[in-house]
């Protein structure tokens, strides 16, 4: 069994919990879905962007500076069509136990190397599209600079800077009555088919629960690659009025979920 059945079977066995039944979501919405993609990828700009505009669909791009800047004309037709510019830090740092970041390992920041990291990559998105990002996506979903007994968290340096931090791989949709927008959970939807995508839905729905949905790619069904149909069939269900459903961006949910919360 691959981590993405694991996941989903995680996702639908979830209990209702009190917490999230008693969350209200406006105009009488049963739950809420962001659809979200990391890293400022050719394929966002070439294909989700014409998928996204023919379904009057607003989604949150998590883009890096350097990404901007390879397919700038793309990303200014981004923020002209509406969607969501977040912030992706500046050089994807990760665990230097993945090759492509040994360089830029977290095992080598600390939290004055991240701070800066932060605040060049919202300086430099700012100056090539013109918008300030209010959420940030943790590269490869990773919280940490440092390691061992000097390992710190950098969920706090999210916490003064953005309104929500966006988390990867986590197995659960976020329970807007105890969330940490900080730290809020990422649910995969690369190489899923529409089946796998509405199960984790339908979860959700029943608990009243908000679904970060993070892919990649935007293409045929492969790996770290949304699938176009499924992506299609997944927006339409969405949006129909009988599902309960709120589909807005990140900032748009998180920011109503901070009002309801108070935090």
């Amino acid at each position: 069994m691959n981590r993405f059945a694991v996941a989903i079977g995680c996702l639908v066995g979830l209990a209702p919990t009190s917490h999230s039944q008693s969350f209200q979501w406006p105009d009488g919405r049963r739950a809420a879905v962001s659809i979200s993609f990391d890293d400022g990828r050719v394929s966002q700009v070439d294909t989700g962007l014409a998928l996204l505009k023919k379904a009057n669909v607003k989604a949150t791009f998590y883009v890096t500076p350097g990404a901007v800047e390879n397919r700038l004309d793309g990303w200014k037709q981004a923020v002209a069509d509406g969607h969501e510019i977040g912030s992706h830090s500046l050089t994807h740092p990760c665990t230097g136990n993945y090759a492509f970041s040994l360089n830029k390992a977290l095992e080598d920041f600390d939290l004055q190397k991240m701070a800066a990291q932060l605040d060049e990559a919202t300086d430099r998105i700012q100056k090539l599209l013109g918008v300030k990002p209010a959420t940030f996506a943790y590269p490869c979903g990773l919280k940490f600079v440092g390691r061992g007994r000097e390992v710190k968290s950098y969920v706090p340096l999210i916490a003064e800077r953005f309104l929500v931090g966006r988390g990867y791989l986590d197995e659960s949709p976020n329970n807007p009555a105890v969330t940490d927008l900080a730290q809020a959970m990422g649910t995969p939807f690369d190489d899923l088919g529409f089946p796998q995508m509405k199960a984790i839905v339908d979860s959700a729905t029943k608990e009243g629960r908000w679904i970060i949905f993070v892919g990649h790619d935007v293409g045929e069904r492969s790996r770290q690659t949304t699938d176009t149909k499924a992506l299609e069939t997944l927006i339409a269900y969405l949006k129909d009025p009988q599902n309960g459903i709120w589909l807005g961006t990140v900032a748009e949910v998180g920011g109503y979920v901070k009002k309801q919360t108070g935090r």
